[in-house]
């Protein structure tokens, strides 16, 4: 039996999880305990389909079960965490936007995603290992360890075949659940403040529930089976009989006008329907948790309709919470039928893995939640490292301390950091300034803490080259800083007698306040001193026209610096300027 190390994290929504799924997998081994047999591999589960882009959506499938299964693990169980990767669905349509796809691809509609070309230009054999590639490669960097499954593999290598027999058995069993959903009308659905995002619409072509039918029903009864065709490898058939006794299977083609006669125990080249194939495999591989999307949860959905189906495979129905929408702040929402869906991939070009598992670690599932492809993402992470100081200094709550906890470790060790975690926006800031000289970018970030300077960026890294990648990919030109070369001499002479002395106040300060904390307290003391106040005064000791003026004055510094109103934290854009050229500047 494994040594269960108690769990301090008691209050966040992974071990409560955990704890349940623990409980559930010595209910379905109750002997293990008394009698000293070795504790059974507690199995969760994910689904996904390479259907095309795999998204931050379809990567809460995938984190939710980690999350618990890497808790789980932590309590010294062994834990198998499957991703079955649902290749053997048939493709659907031709997603919009996918570098090197064209119209050509619709002749492939039908086949099985492993049947379907991968798009021009790429190194994988079909479709669905162009896109499971992609993802494998973010579940790396992730720290997400997985056991991954190809249904194509366990198809066409006659893994199921028991299980597709003895569906085809009690077809008519099956038929008389799926039977009760059919007959139901459909309520009418509420009014909803927001509508629908297509994102949500198109999960299900995701696990394949709306992929496939129930299953083929016509004069010769139903069938949970669907050949795929052998003339033309499409799913576009029907079965026209089938004989228990011998196993006979006559099916015929739509699409190309095909038929054959199979014979089922030696067939290997279809798969059961989805609504019986996902119960089929919880029984199959003994699943104790697998989370769903919201499109699975309702009434009739596949998970509902599986929890009754998955008894005719002798098995039982796994802990299956809702996760709710993942959306995306600056970027079209989620939907790859449109193209440009973000992927992990893409989150981990502008941000660190902690901070994305983070992300999925501190919602419970079913609350909804962004990632910040936007100016969102500088907020975000410094929200992320308020909550690293707090760890450190033992002033976190419970549940931050476990989010932070699975953001940046797994069982198996910590996760790569960046040796010195500057702040994200400094980092974006001096990335955008220098736009990428790099001696430049190291000359600015050691001034931050001259008392501690950067011996080298890569000190900084991958955090900066993070913050680098943002700056260059997620922010517009015009909305880049760009220096000025020559001071504006028209905007110098206009200035009255404050706004000149405002200026001589700064450039009298700045040789002995040249760091980061320096420049923060002179740019902000400037306007103090003007109004007669000490430059330590507290805003509770200044009057609100202290914050007006301080405005105007910053106003005033980004219009010489940059010819705009507003741009990176004036700190940072001083020392990204560099003395001399402040200076210059600024009429010195």
């Amino acid at each position: 039996m494994p040594i269960v190390a108690q769990s301090t994290e008691t209050t966040d929504w992974v071990s409560r999880f955990a704890d349940e799924v623990i409980e559930e997998s010595e209910r379905r081994a109750p002997g293990a305990k008394t009698s000293g047999a070795a504790a059974p591999v507690v199995v969760v589960a994910s689904g996904l389909s390479p259907s095309g882009p795999i998204h931050l959506g379809n990567l809460r499938e995938v984190m939710t079960p980690h999350l618990v299964a890497d808790e789980i693990r932590r309590r010294g169980y062994q834990v198998r965490h499957l991703i079955s990767w649902d290749d053997y669905d048939r493709y659907r349509k031709v997603p919009a936007g996918v570098p090197g796809v064209d119209e050509t691809w619709a002749e492939h509609i039908g086949k099985p995603l492993t049947s379907v070309p991968a798009p021009k230009g790429s190194p994988h054999p079909n479709w669905a290992e162009h896109f499971k590639a992609a993802m494998v490669e973010s579940l790396a960097e992730l720290g997400v360890e997985f056991d991954g499954i190809s249904q194509t593999e366990q198809y066409t290598s006659g893994v199921y075949r028991e299980q597709i027999l003895h569906a085809m058995k009690h077809r008519g069993d099956i038929d008389a659940i799926l039977a009760q959903y059919r007959t139901k009308k459909t309520p009418a659905k509420k009014q909803q403040q927001k509508p629908v995002d297509e994102a949500e619409l198109e999960a299900a072509e995701g696990s394949g529930a709306a992929a496939e039918d129930d299953g083929s029903s016509g004069s010769a009864g139903y069938f949970p089976y669907k050949p795929y065709c052998g003339n033309c490898e499409k799913d576009l058939t029907t079965v026209t009989s089938y004989d228990d006794d011998s196993t006979e299977l006559t099916y015929s083609c739509t699409s190309c006008g095909f038929s054959e006669t199979v014979r089922l125990n030696e067939f290997n080249r279809g798969k059961l329907v989805w609504k019986v194939d996902w119960p089929m495999r919880w029984a199959y591989e003994g699943v104790i948790f697998e989370p769903s999307g919201v499109d699975h949860s309702s009434p009739g959905s596949s998970f509902q309709v599986g929890g009754q189906i998955v008894g005719i495979f002798g098995g039982e129905q796994p802990i299956g919470p809702m996760y709710a929408f993942v959306g995306i702040s600056g970027m079209a929402k989620m939907s790859s039928s449109k193209g440009g869906v973000p992927t992990p991939a893409d989150a981990l070009k502008i941000m660190e893995p902690q901070l994305l598992r983070w992300l999925y670690a501190r919602r419970r599932p079913n609350q909804s939640f962004k990632v910040a492809f936007d100016q969102e993402i500088q907020r975000l992470y410094d929200e992320w490292d308020r909550l690293e100081a707090k760890v450190a200094d033992g002033s976190a709550l419970p549940a931050d301390v476990a989010a932070h906890s699975r953001a940046v470790r797994t069982a198996s060790g910590e996760l790569p950091r960046t040796p010195r975690p500057l702040p994200y926006r400094t980092l974006a800031s001096v990335a955008d300034i220098t736009a990428g000289h790099e001696d430049q970018a190291l000359r600015i970030l050691s001034d931050l803490d001259p008392a501690n300077p950067l011996a080298s960026l890569d000190e900084a890294r991958p955090r900066y080259d993070r913050a680098e990648a943002w700056i260059n990919t997620h922010v517009p030109a015009d909305q880049r800083t760009i220096v000025r070369d020559e001071p504006d001499t028209e905007l110098l002479k206009s200035l009255d007698e404050q706004g000149r002395e405002s200026l001589r106040l700064l450039l009298d300060g700045l040789a002995g306040n040249w760091s980061l904390d320096g420049l923060t307290h002179l740019v902000y003391g400037v306007p103090k001193v003007q109004a007669g106040f000490s430059a330590e005064a507290t805003p509770k000791e200044l009057p609100a026209e202290i914050k007006t003026a301080q405005r105007s004055f910053f106003a005033l510094l980004y219009q010489l610096l940059v010819s705009r109103d507003t741009g990176p934290r004036l700190p940072t854009l001083l020392l990204a300027v560099g003395q001399d050229r402040v200076r210059h500047l600024l009429g010195a």
